[in-house]
């Protein structure tokens, strides 16, 4: 059975409903999430965000009238991190995923199960900050450098267009190029989308930039400085720095300075990432979330 009709729903007057489940989702989280752990709270908050805009993209590609199938639908909605509706429903012939591939994403998701066991074996004895942090690397290689992947790769086997959605960040030379292409491009996706390519007319390419990155300081700031109660802003303080350093990459200065290319380009786009991750991932979160949920795996 196809999703015809659904798509045929959307399309009538209160397309608004494509954005309710990206208001109320979040709002019932923290409800019910309240109770609980704060490391709970994240996760509850990350999944239902995850799950508003994923409704949110779907159904801006079903008003379209493309008719697709229950399993399809529901593996891009609950089995797939991606934002890219079109293109993962496209028809396009794809080439199957390589064999070192397959390897290299199940090599990432071992390093980061090993560092996020190393993790929960100190976290009672180590320094708080240090166990947070190596918590922290360990679960971003599991996931979306490692399950991320492997999804993209039965996903591709399986015909669909589903493209990885980190692509070696840390080639990048550019912030651009690193926030727009290479670091988690469902969240790019939707951004541009939703935020940057309405904006641009209105605003400019400058405004509408730094309402993306204030946009994902925001996001952000919900999913790791509420749970944790404090660091209210450091999240939006990070991204506002990389918008702006992403615009001093496109200004006569940056240019003059070779920003945005070359050694130059990488390495201060890699400084500029790295340096002010502390802001991003502030010390409440590590303490109050990340190190209980570390705690919490070992029992």
């Amino acid at each position: 059975m196809s999703t015809a009709s659904l798509s045929a729903g959307l399309a009538q007057p209160g397309y608004w409903r494509a954005w309710l489940p990206l208001l109320l989702l979040p709002a019932s989280a923290l409800l019910v999430g309240q109770p609980f752990p704060a490391w709970v709270l994240m996760w509850l908050l990350s999944a239902a965000i995850l799950l508003g805009l994923k409704w949110l993209t779907f159904s801006d590609f079903a008003v379209r009238g493309q008719a697709v199938s229950r399993a399809r639908a529901a593996g891009y909605l609950l089995l797939w991190p991606g934002m890219d509706a079109q293109r993962f429903f496209s028809t396009n012939e794809l080439s199957k995923p390589s064999p070192g591939e397959w390897c290299w994403a199940a090599l990432k998701t071992g390093i980061g199960l090993v560092l996020f066991s190393w993790a929960v074996r100190i976290v009672q004895h180590g320094d708080p900050r240090f166990v947070g942090w190596l918590g922290m690397c360990g679960l971003i290689l599991v996931l979306h450098f490692g399950l991320f992947h492997l999804l993209s790769l039965a996903w591709r086997q399986a015909g669909a267009d589903a493209r990885p959605i980190m692509e070696w960040p840390i080639l990048a030379t550019s912030l651009g190029e690193f926030w727009g292409r290479r670091w988690n491009r469902a969240f790019r996706d939707v951004a541009w989308k939703y935020v940057f390519r309405p904006m641009i007319r209105q605003v400019g390419p400058a405004r509408a930039t730094m309402a993306v990155f204030l946009a994902s300081g925001v996001v952000h700031d919900l999913v790791i400085s509420l749970p944790a109660r404090g660091g209210w802003g450091l999240p939006t303080l990070y991204f506002a720095i990389q918008g702006c350093g992403t615009l001093l990459e496109h200004s006569s200065v940056g240019k003059q300075l070779g920003l945005g290319r070359g050694i130059v380009g990488r390495f201060c786009c890699l400084a500029t990432v790295a340096v002010p991750l502390p802001l991003l991932f502030h010390s409440p979160f590590v303490e109050r979330v990340v190190v209980p949920m570390l705690a919490a795996a070992t029992i």
